[in-house]
């Protein structure tokens, strides 16, 4: 059995992007392990770096000369040479940088060789991808260290065992824990931070891959179960999970506990919070996390637990999802067919399409659904294609697609089983003059959804969040 049970603190991209993060992070680092002597770190790349190093992968499979793929290495190494130079002292810099040097050697080297073959295999992107984050975690441990924090960089394609699917890999929990507890327990025993590299695994033959949107924070959840910790700890750069987007809503406030149940729809809908993926082995062990700011460690915070707070009537949080169309199947023959239904979305998955809301009339006679809206053309098409025969007869009058639309959400744990709720949420949209296309509620207590046209989205999540206020 485990004889700690430490903080797992996962740092995102802006919490250790630029040097104010990294000496903020090193703050949170030093107040966490006053509540707690265990504590381990798991951290992204720093902000903007993986996207500028897939932005330039994708610029080699068009070509790319030596100077170019220099050049991108160059802007990485200088982004990681800023805050060495202004927060490591000069003999603990030199070893730092010459890290970060070999790993954007390695950078240049994989942009010529995907120049010469013109494309980027899945193994190839995940190596680049991967990139990041080994030279954060380094980084960082070195900061820790500056700050009389004792800290070791560790690489997580040595813990975390996955399949082969590369850029979305699955880790084998059962082969990972005792790497996991093999490497980090002596660490914490002998009161060293681990700093691990979140976002990557390896294959069982050490095949580098990465763990798919979410990652680090996956990372950190792994570790968490592994070690069976007392709390992970999600740093990002908002105080917490909010009620709605403050970019919309100025006066959203921080929701000081919710479900996980409640955190996974806020989730799906669009909310940038914890990927239901990523949490799913705290979720199974019941290991409490705590969303905080790194820019403001005193600042309110939320914590994510089995249960939530029932807000009776009125829900916690509105989310948003722009960028969709609806698409319909409608016709008098579909009335008593059975088969239409599956043959609809057996043809939606085989564009390889997500559908996040669905709608049916209770005459059977339509069939309404979201898509993203860049996939609405080739999920029409195959539509098509799939009821060629009944569009024919005219059992099918069409498949239609709509304008650009988007999904607005009320989540709450406790609203199906409070009276009006529905009532009062389109009573506050219609007041706004907003039109409700879609409606979709299925058997979840936790969130109503409705689909307005694009350019009413904000004006709905407006109207929507004044009822959490009530």
């Amino acid at each position: 059995m485990n004889d700690l049970h430490p903080l797992i603190l996962k740092f995102g991209g802006t919490s250790v992007g630029t040097t104010e993060a990294m000496q903020q992070a090193a703050q949170a680092v030093q107040q966490a392990r006053e509540a707690n002597p265990g504590v381990v770190v798991v951290t992204s790349a720093l902000s903007g770096i993986t996207d500028r190093l897939l932005r330039a992968t994708a610029a080699a499979t068009e070509g790319v000369n030596g100077a170019a793929a220099a050049e991108a290495a160059e802007s990485v190494y200088a982004a990681h040479q800023a805050i060495a130079a202004a927060l490591l002292p000069a003999e603990r810099r030199e070893a730092i940088l010459h890290a970060v040097r070999s790993r954007t050697e390695t950078f240049r080297r994989l942009l010529e060789a995907i120049a010469v073959l013109g494309e980027v295999t899945p193994r190839a992107y995940d190596a680049v991808a991967s990139l990041g984050e080994r030279m954060s975690a380094p980084l960082l441990a070195a900061v820790l260290e500056a700050s009389g924090i004792p800290a070791r960089a560790v690489d997580a394609a040595e813990l975390i065992v996955t399949d082969a699917a590369f850029r979305n890999a699955q880790p084998d929990m059962a082969a990972s824990m005792p790497r996991i507890r093999g490497a980090l327990l002596p660490l914490l025993r002998e009161g060293v931070v681990p700093v691990v590299t979140g976002f990557i695994g390896a294959t069982p033959e050490g095949i580098t891959t990465t763990l798919g949107r979410g990652g680090s924070d996956y990372t950190a959840a792994l570790l968490g179960a592994a070690l069976e910790a007392a709390e992970v700890w999600i740093y990002t750069d908002v105080d917490g999970v909010m009620s709605a987007d403050p970019r919309i809503v100025p006066d959203a406030r921080t929701l000081p506990r919710l479900s996980y149940r409640e955190v996974a729809e806020l989730a799906y809908f669009g909310a940038k919070v914890l990927h239901p993926k990523t949490i799913r082995p705290v979720i199974e062990r019941g290991i409490p996390l705590r969303v905080r700011n790194t820019f403001n460690l005193g600042g309110p915070d939320t914590l994510v637990v089995a249960q939530g707070e029932p807000v009776p009537g009125t829900g916690k949080a509105v989310t948003l999802v722009r960028g969709l169309r609806l698409a319909t199947v409608e016709g008098r023959g579909m009335l008593g067919v059975p088969g239409v239904a599956a043959r609809t979305f057996s043809a939606v998955a085989a564009t390889g399409t997500s559908v996040p809301l669905i709608t049916q009339a209770s005459s059977e006679q339509s069939i309404t659904f979201a898509v993203p809206a860049e996939a609405a053309p080739k999920v029409a098409a195959a539509l098509e294609d799939t009821f060629a025969a009944e569009i024919a007869r005219g059992d099918i009058d069409r498949v239609a697609l709509t304008p650009p639309v988007a999904i607005v959400t009320l989540v709450g744990a406790g609203m199906s089983h409070t009276r009006g709720v529905a009532g009062r949420l389109f009573t506050a949209v219609g007041t706004a003059g907003v039109n409700v296309i879609a409606i979709a509620q299925g058997s979840s207590e936790v969130a109503i959804s409705f689909v307005v046209d694009a350019a009413e989205a904000e004006a709905a999540v407006r109207a929507v969040h004044g009822l959490t206020k009530q």
